[in-house]
């Protein structure tokens, strides 16, 4: 199923949407000395393949190998010292969790990460390892949210929202100035899309500085929450499955106050995939890219390899993440089933 819009939307500079340019540069500014600046590389074999020119925006490069230490640290500089001493929590599907464990452990912060049993094994061991308390709850990341409300309520912790929060949002559109600044002939972007804290961001910094970029939305078959709702018109809820592109899996909030209508407004299309597709994604970006990839972080580039995407001009894909399990990745590359 593909989502798309006839025009870019004119609200796509609107200073009364939730997050402004302003607050995107003002983020790049606090958080320039705690992420890296990551490189955006030209694909010879996705450029044959499109027949545009391609690039690889490689947010694996991060500490943490996703691009959420962005969103995480601006959260957390923002914080007011009281807010920062009663230690810190979030839900996560991994690599929000790693990304504040990550930014905590730094402020010297105590930090606690909530997720649920679908988590893969990797991702909570390095969470671990970087100290933070865990606390693995029910089946999905709205059973983990319950466990983060309950510990603010009884025990005064600040939550670090995995996504619908103004500082998380700022964080991450980041990318979107660099990816600008890089990039100045770009046509089209394509973004993992999940709860929609990194296409939000980009989207309104790019459509900001450029309105005429397409921005698109890439997500799995199995879940795509927020996928669902832009098609209905509002937040809901949907039933949260195994995927490869775990990363991108659980709900955005019924409440969902600032990426929901971010996304409705700014992104002009949001297509899906198979679990296959995303396999042949991260079986590319091994084979063609030399990059292990997690299946989030392959999504833009298995949209190009199965044509779901029409692509006119210069292209850059959003690689989120290289998070993937050790043993799933050899499955896939060895060319094993999704």
């Amino acid at each position: 199923m593909t989502i798309m819009k006839s025009e870019t939307l004119p609200r796509s500079t609107d200073e009364t949407l939730p997050v402004s340019l302003a607050d995107i540069e003002r983020a790049a500014a606090r958080i320039r000395d705690h992420v890296t600046r990551t490189p955006l590389v030209h694909s010879a074999a996705l450029s044959r393949h499109a027949g545009q020119p391609v690039h690889l925006k490689l947010e694996t490069r991060q500490p943490i190998g996703a691009f959420k230490l962005r969103g995480a640290t601006n959260a957390i500089l923002s914080l007011d010292p009281a807010a920062r001493e009663r230690g810190l929590v979030t839900a996560s599907t991994g690599n929000h969790g790693r990304a504040v464990a990550f930014a905590a452990r730094a402020l010297g912060i105590p930090a606690t990460i909530c997720m649920s049993s679908l988590v893969p094994a990797n991702k909570v061991e390095a969470i671990r390892a970087l100290g933070a308390e865990i606390r693995i709850v029910g089946v999905s990341q709205d059973d983990a949210q319950d466990e983060v409300e309950r510990l603010v309520a009884s025990h005064g912790l600040t939550p670090i929202p995995p996504f619908d929060h103004a500082d998380v949002v700022a964080g991450q559109g980041t990318i979107g100035l660099e990816i600008v600044d890089d990039l100045p002939d770009l046509s089209t972007i394509l973004i993992p899309l999940s709860g929609g804290g990194l296409a939000a961001g980009i989207a309104v910094a790019v459509k900001s500085l450029k309105p005429r970029v397409r921005i698109i939305g890439i997500s799995m078959e199995r879940g795509a929450a927020m996928h669902a709702s832009i098609a209905a018109g509002r937040p809901v809820a949907v039933r949260e499955e195994e995927t490869l592109a775990d990363s991108l899996g659980g709900g955005i909030g019924l409440s969902n106050r600032v990426t929901f209508p971010l996304c409705r407004d700014l992104l002009d299309e949001s297509v899906l995939l198979t679990e296959a597709e995303i396999a042949m994604g991260i079986r590319h970006s091994a084979r063609e890219e030399g990059e292990t990839v997690e299946g989030a972080g392959a999504v833009g580039i298995a949209a190009i390899l199965a044509g779901k995407v029409a692509l006119s001009g210069t292209t850059a894909l959003i690689i989120s993440g290289g998070n993937i399990d050790p043993a799933v990745h050899r499955h896939i590359i060895a060319g094993g089933a999704a």
